[in-house]
């Protein structure tokens, strides 16, 4: 279950409320020094994950022939790729056209 972090109105305190996901949020809390019933107010934190590196999906996501190939090769972008494709093809296509010649 996750935790929250809410905050008495009138002292300023918080506190840590384990709570499903479902739950709504509490507007009253105990006091955990006199028990009263308080008002609280849910504090809003920020996320705790980050993604640090050359980016998640390319080391993770992409495959073990990607981690191999150096970045700025034609196998890094779909649009190099495309790019690469094409630039071999009239590499073999010149190479037949001096044999029919000759």
């Amino acid at each position: 279950m996750p935790t929250y972090v809410y905050k008495f109105v009138d002292s300023g305190e918080t506190i840590e409320v384990q709570q499903a996901f479902t739950d709504d949020a509490l507007t009253e809390v105990a006091h955990p020094s006199d028990g009263k019933m308080r008002p609280v107010k849910k504090v809003f934190q920020p996320v705790g994950i980050t993604f640090k590196g050359g980016g998640f999906y390319k080391t993770d996501s992409k495959g073990g022939s990607s981690a191999t190939t150096p970045p700025g090769t034609s196998s890094s972008s779909s649009s190099s790729e495309s790019s690469a494709a094409a630039a071999p093809a009239p590499a073999p296509a010149a190479a037949p056209a001096p044999s029919t010649s000759a």
